[in-house]
């Protein structure tokens, strides 16, 4: 009678580990749609390099098959399979990859890749970030579709902490005139819609073009003189200074020119929405800050 006992509670050891081990998984996208999984993915396709960043930053890197172009932090995401770029994937490769979970970028990828993915039957968890919080609470939601539930929680409460220890060094400072600029020809900025001029704002600056409709907005020369920042913060891939940086240097006028206050940020850094802006926040608010002693 004991050892029946004893097989019956091993038993049902068993059965509630078993279940445990694959019970639905379940979050809820960015366009307010649940996702369910059986059992949590293992063979996930990254559609943006952002997206690939976070799930290697939650311990799911060995679980992607395929990701996108440009796909390239951690090295170890260059030996994964590419399926495209982000606003142009192959289907075929995709399908040929198995996935039980595709991550998506609902701005950046083509809509009608998205839908035909979900039209076959791919679970989609379609993705898009534009807050720091954003961030931080995809961390969280993708740590439960990965089968990380307490790290994504765990990385997500740290990098908003982290975020606002940034926040409580720099917001209160002198406020200074600020011009991110993308590129040179023509000079591309943002507004103040974009999650960069926000961060300038953490760092206790002004987005001089902030009140401009367009999110990433054509601005003219005379524009920018007209405007006077106090510093002109270039993106550079892989941190580079551009060569375009030093053109500014020909009106004098403008005072971040006539205070050499011209740097430069790691444009991957500081553009992705992934656990590196937190890097790239801190470049841009010691520049700001360096700035602000003139």
């Amino acid at each position: 009678m004991q050892r029946f006992l004893l097989l019956i509670c091993g038993l049902t050891v068993l059965l509630t580990i078993h279940s445990h081990l694959y019970a639905d998984v379940s979050a809820i996208d960015d366009t307010g749609k649940t996702v369910t999984l059986p059992k949590p993915a293992t063979r996930i396709i990254s559609m943006a390099p952002n997206l690939t960043e976070i799930l290697f930053h939650i311990g799911a890197g060995p679980q992607i098959v395929g990701v996108v172009e440009f796909s390239d932090f951690p090295l170890e995401a260059l030996e994964l399979t590419q399926i495209g770029s982000s606003n142009q994937v192959n289907i075929e490769a995709i399908l040929a990859l198995r996935p039980d979970l595709v991550v998506s970028w609902e701005s950046g990828n083509q809509k009608k890749d998205l839908a035909t993915l979900e039209q076959l039957g791919l679970p989609t968890f379609r993705t898009e970030p534009r807050t720091l919080d954003d961030i931080a609470s995809l961390m969280k939601r993708l740590g439960k579709l990965t089968g990380s539930p307490d790290r994504g929680d765990a990385l997500s409460s740290s990098f908003l902490k982290s975020t606002a220890a940034i926040r409580d060094i720099y917001q209160r400072r002198k406020n200074i005139k600020v011009f991110y600029q993308i590129w040179s020809d023509p000079i591309y900025t943002l507004n103040g819609e974009h999650l960069i001029s926000r961060l300038i704002e953490h760092c206790g600056g002004t987005n001089i073009f902030i009140e401009l409709k367009t999110l990433a907005p054509v601005v003219s020369t005379e524009s920018v003189i007209e405007k006077n920042p106090d510093v002109i913060i270039a993106g550079g891939y892989g941190g580079a200074t551009p060569e375009w940086l030093d053109t500014w240097n020909r009106w004098s006028s403008i005072q971040a020119v006539k205070t050499n206050n011209l740097y430069t940020v790691d444009a991957d850094k500081i553009s992705r929405m992934g656990p590196r802006i937190l890097e790239g926040m801190g470049e841009l608010c010691r520049n700001i800050d360096h700035a602000r002693s003139f």
